[in-house]
């Protein structure tokens, strides 16, 4: 179990998974994850770009290594690409949103961290997450 991760801690965790790797037009480990827990478990995971929509993006390597360990509640996320200039903190992509919600219905909660100094709640960067709504 972790204490406490600052933004900062989050983001370095993310960085330290970075292992790009180019094989023919795809890349591997070129973007990582850090998601911290409602248990304050942590977990990392890189993106696999490939051919054919089989890759998955580092939010889902960290969420399916977080389920594999039993736990479904993310407290809090980061995604980040580092390259010659420096790190760049990357907001999820709307599949990697919509799965974080089909996990657990309390995600719709998480800190998703989008710079050292700020975060969002999953319910903000995916407004009208219900899939139906009664007529009125």
């Amino acid at each position: 179990m972790m204490p406490e991760l600052t933004n900062d801690e989050m983001i370095d965790q993310a960085v330290s998974v970075l292992n790009p790797r180019k094989t023919g037009d795809f890349w591997m480990g070129e973007v990582g994850c850090a998601l911290l827990t409602d248990q304050d478990h942590l977990f990392l995971g890189v993106c696999i770009d490939t051919g054919s929509s089989m890759g998955f993006c580092a939010e889902h390597n960290a969420i399916g290594t977080m389920v594999t360990a039993g736990e479904y509640r993310i407290k809090k996320i980061v995604a980040v690409w580092k390259d010659e200039k420096g790190v760049y903190v990357l907001s999820p992509c709307g599949r990697c949103r919509e799965f974080m919600r089909q996990i657990h219905a309390d995600n719709i909660n998480t800190e998703v961290i989008l710079d050292r100094d700020k975060t969002v709640k999953l319910a903000e960067l995916l407004p009208y997450a219900d899939w139906f709504h009664k007529i009125t």
